[in-house]
């Protein structure tokens, strides 16, 4: 199968493979010209996973649309919805961080195109047993596809917010900590909810009760350090960015209480 990129969907490609761009739409370097190559990063590679994270936003939107359209349980239904909101809205920070650089977010990567074949699986993955009998299965198939794809974005999101820290300061890494920030604790909570609650499915079919708590689950419900007990994730996020605490983009729940006490500790002293 040849796939075509052309004026029509106003994309822009790398010549590589089964893939061909017409000759007005192909890009040799994504980074050219733009603040990318500044940052003290490999920017042609940059480039192209910023393209490639934007194709998994945009396939999550479509995997959330349609789970959330097919589940008949109204709790997840809700996540779901939920998700799918936050999810376009990570869509729409990534295409503006691109842009904003000098990218085109309508550029797609290599990596890009593999994102998309990969994700169409998950989605049609969920279609197997549309319409079967078994709907516990059904349900926990569309389940495990927002599982499996969280996973991946909750990784990007943390990616980036480690790239940022390790540009040269600029315009250019203020955006994508700013960004990856925002979003970062977001996906912290998908990535848990989604992975709790297939456990959940499995462990109730499997034994009509509700599993016992994990380990991690403890952990993250124990008081952190620093007396934060009952502050969110996100607020422990804002609390570091005022701070400015080096390295909050990639820190757990206690390490950022931790590092925000001894912040405030510092400052006082």
């Amino acid at each position: 199968m040849v796939t075509l990129v052309t004026k029509a969907v106003g994309g822009t490609a790398t010549a590589v493979g089964v893939l061909y761009g017409e000759p007005d739409r192909q890009v040799g370097d994504a980074s050219a010209g733009t603040a990318l190559e500044g940052a003290g990063l490999n920017a042609p590679f940059v480039a192209d996973l910023l393209s490639a994270c934007l194709a998994h936003e945009r396939c999550g939107v479509h995997l959330y649309r349609s789970v959330a359209g097919r589940t008949e349980m109204p709790d997840l239904r809700a996540r779901y919805e939920e998700f799918l909101a936050e999810t376009e809205e990570h869509v729409g920070l990534l295409e503006g961080l691109i842009r904003d650089s000098g990218g085109d977010p309508m550029y797609v990567s290599p990596a890009a195109r593999a994102t998309e074949r990969a994700d169409a699986g998950l989605v049609e993955a969920t279609w197997i047993l549309d319409g079967s009998i078994d709907t516990a299965t059904a349900e926990l198939s569309m389940l495990e596809a927002v599982m499996l794809a969280e996973a991946k974005d909750h990784d990007n999101w943390q990616l980036l917010s480690e790239l940022a820290e390790a540009m040269e300061p600029g315009a250019v890494r203020d955006a994508m900590r700013a960004v990856a920030e925002r979003v970062l604790a977001q996906e912290d909570e998908h990535f848990e909810w989604a992975r709790q609650a297939r456990r959940r499915m499995l462990y109730v079919a499997a034994t009509g009760q509700e599993p016992p708590a994990t380990e991690p689950v403890a952990r993250e419900q124990a008081a952190p350090a620093g007396g934060a007990a009952g502050v969110s994730k996100e607020e422990l996020y804002r609390q570091a960015q005022e701070l400015d605490i080096a390295g909050r983009g990639s820190m757990t729940k206690d390490e950022l209480a931790a590092a925000v006490a001894a912040a405030e500790q510092e400052k006082q002293s």
